[in-house]
């Protein structure tokens, strides 16, 4: 699928296994950018099933994420199952909460220091105890994801600053917008 979008990834198609949503700027936008993609699966014999398609969305779930035109995100039904937890009693379920909760770092600021009680509890040989730093990191991070801030997408017509680094172990590098 995407040798098939190869021209059109990132620009107003994305493509994960089956599904391909579709975003545009306008309604005139996304009738073209429909009309290409359909034009390109008929291309390649490849075939959608009507009653999985739907067109004209304002928002759409994607991957844990709603997409709108507001930008990205969690979906509630997902991050909203953390709200849903309880207090962790065992390693195994404070991985599984961890686990889950980290996919969703990107919109949590601190993730990394706010988990860190509980981290620590799923170190090797480490003594199990629940403690109120580890109640405080739970009841910080199930807010966190139940209330997570909506992350826009970038204005591709705006300049960018790249900064880049690199060592003999790693290499590093980020993209920064002014704000106006």
């Amino acid at each position: 699928m995407n040798s098939v979008f190869m021209n059109e990834l990132d620009k107003f198609v994305v493509v994960f296994i089956d599904d391909i949503p579709v975003y545009s700027k306008n309604e005139k936008e996304h009738e073209e950018h429909l009309r290409i993609v359909l034009s390109r699966l008929r291309e390649h014999k490849l075939y959608a099933k009507f009653s999985k398609c739907a067109f004209w969305l304002k928002e759409v779930a994607f991957l844990g994420h709603i997409l709108s035109a507001k930008g990205v995100v969690v979906d509630p039904k997902q991050g909203g199952r953390c709200a849903e937890l309880e207090a962790t009693t065992t390693v195994t379920e404070i991985r599984s909460f961890l686990g889950l909760a980290g996919y969703y770092r990107r919109f949590i600021k601190d993730f990394s220091k706010i988990a860190k009680p509980m981290t620590a509890l799923t170190q090797k040989n480490a003594k199990f105890a629940w403690s109120p730093k580890c109640e405080e990191a739970f009841g910080m991070l199930k807010k966190l994801l139940t209330s997570a801030p909506v992350l826009a997408q970038p204005d591709i017509t705006k300049p960018f600053d790249v900064y880049c680094d690199a060592s003999g172990s790693g290499l590093g590098c980020v993209r920064c917008k002014k704000e106006e």
